[in-house]
């Protein structure tokens, strides 16, 4: 049996090739299944690596969850939450938990290595694309067609009353709005090729039973390191476009969330951040 710290190297190495293939293609079908090809090698992987774990009891080298900080931006700068988002999401379907730091400057992830490996190799590619179509979407002015509702304070014979108007939409509205529904396509891409790998390999066979319980394991595993490991004070909600919900620059990241791809950098994963002191999760 291969050993569990073995198969991560070769994976990304894979995950790097399908990356490297999806920067050279324009066509939108064959980056569908770059995508997709890349989260079932991970989840594939992944599954792998909880069938080892499960065989090497009582050694020293037996992998166990980790936590490490992802860096998001500098404090101030506008859409780390929407960046947030689309880390969250991709954690989501590869078996890492996340606090954020309050600025939404970090994200706390806790998971298997090799799980946050893959996190940061699609966050590197996918966040790329996900701020150069919401570029492009601002640039064209398409956005400038739409409307926002707004709630707006009135003065009636002495009172003041709300009333609801429809207001254009502006440019950090509608780019807020663009990149929350293209995380949230991406996340759903991603979840559904998890789910169909995972039932894969739990179909009836001599060893479904087994990784079955590996995969069970593995989760019991991770939610205790979690519950031990994690500061958190509270639930982080998402971003909110505070300035107020345009439902055309939502379309539009959803269009492009379904078109992503991955690519546009030659490197796989990010640097690794430090850890450092937390600041208490949302």
């Amino acid at each position: 049996m291969t050993a569990p710290n073995e198969v991560p190297d070769r994976m990304l190495t894979r995950i790097g090739g399908l990356l490297r293939q999806a920067e050279s293609t324009d066509n939108e079908h064959e980056a569908e299944a770059f995508l997709a090809a890349a989260q079932r090698l991970a989840t594939r992987s992944s599954i792998d690596l909880a069938v080892a774990r499960a065989h090497v009891h009582g050694r020293e080298r037996r992998p166990t969850p980790v936590q490490r900080a992802i860096p998001i931006g500098e404090a101030g700068k506008k859409g780390l939450r929407t960046y947030v988002q689309l880390f969250v999401a991709i954690a989501h379907a590869n078996d890492v938990r996340c606090d954020v730091a309050r600025t939404s400057t970090q994200v706390y992830a806790y998971g298997f290595d090799s799980d946050i490996d893959t996190c940061e190799a699609l966050y590197t590619s996918l966040l790329i694309q996900m701020v150069r179509a919401s570029d492009h979407y601002i640039k064209s002015g398409a956005y400038k067609t739409a409307t926002v509702e707004k709630v707006v304070a009135e003065k009636r014979w002495g009172r003041t009353v709300q009333r609801r108007v429809q207001a254009p939409v502006a440019p950090v509205t509608a780019r807020l709005n663009f990149q929350m529904a293209f995380a949230a396509r991406v996340g759903k891409r991603l979840a559904v090729v998890k789910q169909e790998v995972e039932t894969e390999a739990v179909a009836p066979s001599e060893s479904a039973s087994g990784t079955a319980l590996a995969l069970r394991n593995k989760e019991i595993e991770l939610v205790d390191f979690y519950k031990q490991t994690s500061e958190a004070r509270g639930t982080w909600r998402g971003p909110q476009a505070s300035a107020g919900h345009s439902a055309a620059a939502r379309r539009a990241g959803d269009r492009a969330g379904k078109a992503a791809r991955l690519g546009t950098s030659p490197e796989l994963g990010a640097a690794r951040g430090q850890l450092t002191p937390r600041g208490r999760a949302e």
